[in-house]
């Protein structure tokens, strides 16, 4: 017997993707498998009536890998996936979430559940644009009202040409890698990272990626005729016209003064005063009926809306009062933090970051569990929102799916242009925390990441800028804008960021809140966003030109020395007895690469030039004619072996143990002895031949024997040889 299917197949140039339904989460209102290669993920969508008012669409987003899926058991002490998501489980999640969300009507009073589950990865084709596919197809199916459907795939680009769903192989060559989810009319969402593409790459990319949509779409609609339920209705709330006329009446005047305060918080407080003075006067106009101003806030808000893009559209100006191009005044410092390894500020107009850059060893960079393994992560960046950068105050909990989205972003935008790690092997940790807020501060941890890693002498290739552009769109006109505040990303209908430095573009994430945009209008918005951006980074490069020539004094000290392979074992020790011991003597940090490249990181000078001394005290050779201070290790009848350096060893000839005869060799020495001896030959196999003879007869003033050249250099006369005759004798008798 087996399951009873529906499935639907799309084409790809690496298998086909296949959706289906009817074998696994029946019991859900929508669910498929998403298959491609051997890759499977499991999307559900649920929902069920809530039980409380809300003003908010209540959708949640999760996506989870399961490591059995790469045929792993956790790491962890509970050997089972726990705790809070991993960072890049929540930036998946977000992926599912951008596109679909702005899809569900209005009024929606049902929760909603979007739950994909990674259950087996082939390590090549990646899950998050498979479990993006499979979200809106569960929807589709289901009978939760959903306006798709979209589509999601992942654009790649090498040798000049765009790349369909690239696997992880071709993604390792790709100059590009950008997700991309869209309708059939338009663009919703792009999220990726590039190595320094022009604006017209980018801005042919989106176009290109949007073409390849239609057999994705398609495959939706054929699983919807099969076997899609009747969705359920939503009655979306209407407004009573009298009362969107008292609001208008009362008070678009003084909104529109307030709107035009420019500083965020005097702006707040006006429009705080206005709606105070809305809410008394209509109290008193609908008396009878106080119920019906619970919606009050909701209409104004939308007047305000309509106020700030009218202007925007007739005057051609914007809210703080500057036209559509314009940045914000830009304001920097670096080195203003004393004990930090680099520091700085970036401010642009009242959005504000401090930006802080830490160097460490090998040993600080992030060991991250995954499906394909355990990777490093050797550069990270952490962004911080506390509440006091937008005048609030709320308890202080864990990183927020935004903070690990913006974070993302921004580290993207940094990575092309750091160095490589064999030329400069430090872990390095940037932290963005803003201090004040209003529009843009993902792109201001940009511009103060770049600081804070010239100021702490990171030799970054070039520096990276970042600006977030808006749209206002009414009719047939797009006006977009140039480094938008906090309330024209909230009213306006695209955010845009796009980072990069001369030479191109590196992070790209758009969310489009429109059915979408023209192809030239999304190219104009890209060449709008690179005047900003060289706009700024001349301003960061008045401030500092380049990376600085040297690392801080606080920042650790690095030494790179090279051993023989061999000695590995030896500068590690049993149990790692002697690299402990060579960590706690110097407060170093050590890594040994399996060539025999050793990296040392230490606090200060003198701790690293010590602790490079004690890891080559276990690699060095002996040196002819030169006398050391030994260890009897073993004793044989023909000598005894001694431990002249770390590891190494060379035999006493029981004939050079004394200047005498010597009958045994216990008659002069003992295991575990402490015995000055001279290295008198090294073959070329390496064995060491030693001496405590030569060195008593040289202390008594007589000759001692000569030494031994070097094998290789011996003339021919001064080797030994056998007699013929024995050369002629019977073969026994050799």
């Amino acid at each position: 017997m087996t399951f009873q299917t529906t499935r639907t197949a799309i084409p790809m140039p690496e298998g086909e993707i296949v959706i289906e339904h009817g074998k696994l989460a029946l019991q859900a209102s929508g669910a498929v498998t998403v298959k491609w290669g051997d890759t499977v993920v499991l999307v559900t969508a649920t929902h069920q009536a809530l039980d409380r008012e809300a003003d908010f669409l209540p959708l949640t987003c999760n996506y989870q890998e399961m490591l059995y899926a790469a045929g792993r058991i956790p790491g962890n002490y509970f050997r089972r996936e726990v705790g809070r998501p991993s960072d890049h489980e929540t930036l998946v999640s977000r992926l599912i979430d951008r596109p679909i969300r702005p899809l569900f009507p209005k009024g929606c009073a049902h929760e909603i559940q979007i739950i994909a589950t990674v259950l087996s990865s082939d390590k090549e084709r990646n899950a998050d644009t498979l479990a993006m596919l499979g979200a809106s197809a569960a929807l589709h199916i289901s009978d939760i009202p959903f306006a798709g459907p979209v589509a999601a795939i992942r654009v790649g680009y090498a040798d000049g040409k765009f790349l369909l769903n690239p696997t992880a192989s071709q993604l390792a060559g790709s100059e590009l890698n950008m997700v991309l989810a869209g309708t059939r009319d338009a663009v919703v969402m792009v999220e990726g990272g590039a190595q320094f593409l022009s604006e017209d790459i980018m801005a042919e990319a989106v176009a290109w990626g949007h073409s390849q949509l239609t057999p994705f779409l398609d495959a939706q609609e054929e699983l919807r005729a099969a076997l899609g339920r009747e969705k359920f209705v939503v009655t979306p709330p209407q407004e009573p016209e009298d009362l969107i006329a008292a609001v208008t009446e009362l008070a678009e005047a003084p909104l529109a003064a307030a709107l035009t305060v420019p500083t965020k918080m005097e702006r707040r407080e006006a429009k705080k005063r206005v709606r105070q003075d809305l809410m008394e006067a209509l109290a008193v106009r609908f008396a009878d009926n106080p119920e019906r101003l619970k919606n009050v806030p909701e209409i104004l808000e939308d007047l305000e809306k309509k106020i700030v893009r009218q202007r925007i559209l007739t005057d051609k100006v914007r809210i703080d009062g500057r036209d559509l191009t314009t940045v914000r005044p830009l304001t920097m410092e670096v080195g203003v933090l004393p004990r930090t390894h680099g520091s700085a500020i970036f401010a642009r107009g009242e959005t504000k970051a401090l930006a802080t850059c830490t160097l460490g060893s090998t040993r600080d960079e992030q060991r991250i569990e995954t499906l394909a393994g355990e990777v490093a992560r050797r550069f990270m960046l952490h962004y911080n929102f506390p509440p006091y950068s937008v005048g609030e105050a709320r308890m202080l909990r864990g990183p927020s799916r935004r903070e690990v989205g913006h974070g993302n972003l921004s580290e993207r935008a940094l990575m092309p242009v750091l160095p490589p790690q064999d030329s400069f092997p430090f872990a390095i940790r940037v932290v963005s925390d803003i201090m004040e807020s209003n529009g843009s501060s993902s792109m201001a941890s940009v511009c103060g990441g770049t600081l804070a890693l010239m100021d702490a002498g990171v030799p970054i290739k070039t520096p990276v800028a970042g600006v977030a552009m808006g749209l206002i769109k009414e009719g047939d006109e797009y006006l977009v804008l140039t480094d938008i505040l906090g309330d024209e990303d909230h009213l306006g209908d695209m955010d845009f960021k796009v980072a990069g430095s001369h030479d191109g573009v590196t992070s790209i994430q758009m969310d489009i809140k429109i059915a979408g945009i023209p192809a030239e209008v999304m190219k104009k918005a890209l060449y709008q966003a690179r005047e900003a951006r060289l706009h700024i980074l001349a301003q960061m490069e008045r401030v500092i030109a380049a990376p600085r020539g040297e690392l801080s004094r606080f920042a650790p000290q690095m030494d790179v020395v090279h051993i023989s392979p061999d000695k590995i074992r030896d500068v590690i020790g049993p149990g790692g007895k002697n690299i402990k011991a060579i960590c706690e003597a110097t407060q170093a940090d050590i890594d040994i690469d399996d060539s025999g490249k050793v990296s040392l990181f230490a606090p200060d000078q003198a701790s690293l030039a010590k602790a490079r001394e004690m890891v080559l005290h276990y690699d060095q050779k002996a040196e002819l004619n030169k006398d050391y201070d030994g260890i009897v290790k073993k004793i044989m009848d023909f000598g005894a072996f001694i431990e002249i350096l770390p590891g190494l060893e060379g035999l006493c000839h029981i004939s050079q143990l004394a200047r005498e005869r010597v009958n045994t060799v216990q008659d002069v020495v003992q295991e575990g002895d402490a015995i000055r001896v001279r290295v008198i030959d090294i073959e070329p196999s390496g064995r060491i031949k030693l001496s405590r003879k030569a060195i008593i007869l040289e202390e008594l003033g007589e000759d001692p024997e000569p030494p031994a050249p070097p094998r290789g250099d011996r003339p021919r006369g001064d080797r030994p040889r056998r007699d013929r005759g024995d050369r002629r004798g019977p073969r026994n008798d050799r």
